[in-house]
């Protein structure tokens, strides 16, 4: 089976939190891991996500952190009705 990585940044404006994460993060863009794989047996190219990791530091040292999707496009909508 053929798996992806897809990256992408996202930005807080506001210190936030999410379930898998210790504590309160600061505010600022994140990089996000989306690991895909392709669904087999339909007649296109079709991927499906199977997990979703943020990247924090700590100190001198980054770290990949599994989380749900779901709850980081939420903290987003808060984050962005928050800064409005």
């Amino acid at each position: 089976m053929f798996t992806r990585t897809k990256k992408r940044t996202v930005q807080f404006k506001a210190p936030f939190t999410l379930t898998g994460l210790q504590g309160l993060h600061p505010a600022g863009n994140y990089d996000v891991l989306d690991d895909e794989e392709e669904i087999t047996g339909i007649s296109w190219l079709a991927y499906r996500r199977v997990s979703t990791m943020i990247e924090v530091t700590s100190g001198n040292s980054k770290s990949l952190v599994e989380i749900n999707p779901l709850e980081l496009d939420a903290a987003l909508e808060k984050d962005k009705l928050l800064a409005s």
